[in-house]
């Protein structure tokens, strides 16, 4: 329960302070330095042996020690549906007290706000499992934290990364900065979460998934616009590792194996910025 605590503070403080030197905090929004090396990891669910492949084919945490350029920004849904819910999220957690300022962990719509839980969310059931009685007051704890996780990361002039997708309506830099703040008023965090990307329209459809939009290749190109990126790195959706959409702007990562999904590859990028395409820098193991 430390790990918690302490992360916690130190992104509590992050806010405050508006972050590091080179890792500029703005509410929900952490923007990275615009000439950087970015390793971008997507969805885990508990997949601690994919995390730890990772780790080794990238020699982390080794890196970061000795890497002044190399940013770590993870895309959400470290927990559910995996074994190792527990395990993932600590050893992340572990991550962002070593590198604070290195290492960025963004919410997925599996780390919800209180009243938009996924389903299903097993998170409860494995801390008491694990813990016992203790586990009730642990998942408290991450749920607490989880609400200071960051929703979207930003390279200037290359890449916005998020877990779910752009939203529909997005008029400024702001909605984003400001989305946990004007949570449920205004559906910017819920669409930030959940939204995936279509090809079946430019605009957008509603989503099967209950929450979210499904937006198209027209929404993506203004989002990308106003934040003056040039592609969208996002993850929420089970592939073989990686996929594109919108003509090459969106990438979506997938960064874990097996059941409940039953892919038999995953991905993880690797680039140093700014970029000129995504899938060059795919690593699929």
């Amino acid at each position: 329960m430390d790990t918690v605590e302490e992360v916690s503070v130190i992104l509590d403080r992050e806010r405050w302070r508006r972050g590091y030197d080179n890792l500029t905090i703005r509410g929900d929004l952490a923007i990275l330095p615009s000439r950087c090396e970015a390793l971008i990891v997507g969805d885990l669910h508990g997949d601690l042996q994919s995390l730890r492949t990772i780790f080794q084919l990238e020699s982390l945490p080794e890196v970061l020690k000795t890497n002044d350029y190399l940013y770590s920004v993870f895309l959400g849904d470290y927990v559910d549906r995996g074994p190792y819910s527990v395990e993932v999220i600590l050893v992340l957690l572990r991550l962002k007290l070593e590198f604070p300022d290195k290492v960025v962990l963004l919410r997925g719509n599996h780390e919800p706000p209180y009243d938009l839980l996924p389903y299903p969310h097993d998170l409860p059931y494995q801390v008491r499992r694990k813990y016992g009685p203790e586990g009730d007051e642990l998942y408290l704890r991450l749920m607490r934290l989880f609400q200071l996780l960051y929703v979207a990361a930003l390279v200037p002039q290359s890449v916005f990364l998020v877990h779910g997708g752009v939203p529909v309506n997005l008029n400024s830099i702001d909605d984003i900065s400001t989305a946990t703040m004007r949570h449920p008023e205004a559906n910017f965090l819920e669409e930030l979460l959940w939204n995936d990307p279509t090809e079946s329209t430019a605009d957008w459809l509603p989503s099967p998934r209950g929450a979210g939009k499904l937006f198209g290749a027209r929404v993506t190109q203004r989002a990308l616009s106003i934040l003056g990126a040039k592609f969208l790195i996002r993850g929420h959706e089970p592939c073989e590792g990686y996929k594109l959409n919108h003509s090459g702007l969106v990438l979506t990562l997938f960064s874990r194996k097996g059941i409940p999904y039953f892919n038999s590859k995953a991905a993880y990028v690797k680039a140093k910025m700014p970029i000129t395409s995504l899938k060059e820098y795919v690593r699929v193991f």
